[in-house]
């Protein structure tokens, strides 16, 4: 065993403080880590302050790794001593069920092993990536291009992959085509950067008119529509071909379903209330579809990251000191981030 560093929740105040635990040892096919950076993601809160019920403290939180690996297992052939990897948001599954076997880990029958609050395959309950280093099955790591930044590379991990999955799956990489992103936190502005690397014509849908000039000179959209603008919404009816709604709380359905054209489809990858509220008309008249879609698979996950770095896709950051990570959790909830809080791990967690 050995000892590892981290930043953990103990009751459901959600307060961080240092933590030191044990690390399973290095097995035959797995990847031991140092790990450099970390992203700050919504999941960090929920589970922190017990939002579903089912928080196992202490939580040590953290699902978007990137770092250096140490060592490798006998059987580790893909990765080596020195190589920039990345760990998203689980590190194990069955990899015998349907899913498992067509890279749809995420999706897995016996369900997956979450990076923090699972239970590994030594018995004990997974710890995430606010800590120094971790262990994971070579299945479950991803190739960081050479030269891509560490510190940009974190995010990609959930906010990256979580928007570019059911993108791919649902052709909204098709040039020419219309794109409307709800919402511009961290998921909102990597669909925003997606979207015009697939050469789409991109319309921001945003509650707030400060979004505007970044949604349009920042990150290249093609308009900017204010949601409580009943005028602007009307005037873009039946125009877009997708949607992807990234925003969280209770919002209606049904004035984002008339914007799209005859079966037009709208992706739903932010977490809004329990229940949404949408009309069977907005279904049933121009055949539109409504879906849903969590994180992605280790084969869309490593393809995302190439295409980041041969397109030179880079999130929008902010970088924080561990030390100051009880401070950004709760700016995160103040949705007071441009875009990604990323934690300088290595700098900082001494």
């Amino acid at each position: 065993m050995e000892n590892c560093l981290g930043w953990a929740a103990r009751d459901p105040s959600g307060v961080l403080s240092p933590y030191s635990f044990n690390r399973r040892v290095v097995g035959s096919d797995d990847v031991s880590l140092k790990i450099t950076h970390c992203g700050i993601c919504y999941a960090d809160i929920i589970h922190t302050r017990n939002k579903f019920g089912n928080s196992k403290y202490p939580v040590v939180p953290g699902h978007e790794i990137v770092g250096i690996v140490k060592e490798v297992g006998s059987n580790v052939g893909v990765f080596k001593v020195g190589d920039s990897v990345g760990v998203g948001t689980y590190v194990n599954s069955c990899r015998e069920c349907e899913n498992c076997e067509e890279g749809l880990e995420i999706h897995c029958s016996k369900g997956p092993v979450f990076t923090f609050g699972g239970v590994d395959v030594d018995g004990t309950i997974t710890k995430g990536g606010y800590s120094s280093f971790i262990v994971v099955h070579q299945r479950y790591c991803y190739r960081i291009a050479d030269g891509y930044p560490l510190g940009l590379a974190a995010p990609l991990l959930c906010a990256g992959i979580t928007v570019y999955s059911p993108m791919i799956r649902h052709k909204m990489n098709q040039p020419g085509k219309s794109l409307g992103v709800i919402g511009l936190g961290g998921l909102g502005h990597m669909a925003v950067k997606f979207g015009k690397a697939f050469r789409l014509n991109v319309t921001v849908f945003s509650t707030s008119m400060s979004k505007k000039e970044e949604a349009l000179t920042l990150l290249g959209a093609d308009k900017f529509v204010l949601s409580s603008d009943e005028q602007d919404m009307k005037a873009m009816a039946k125009s877009l071909d997708f949607i992807i709604n990234t925003a969280s709380g209770d919002h209606p359905f049904d004035p984002y379903m008339s914007l799209l054209k005859t079966a037009g489809i709208l992706v739903l990858v932010g977490f809004p209330s329990p229940e949404i509220k949408l009309s069977t008309i907005s279904l049933l008249t121009g055949m539109r579809t409504v879906c849903g879609s969590i994180t992605g698979g280790t084969k869309d996950t490593q393809e995302m990251l190439d295409f980041c770095a041969a397109n030179k896709i880079y999130p929008e950051v902010e970088m924080v000191a561990i030390q100051n990570v009880n401070e950004a959790l709760e700016r995160v909830i103040k949705r007071d981030v441009k875009y990604r809080f990323v934690i300088e791990i290595e700098k900082s967690l001494k």
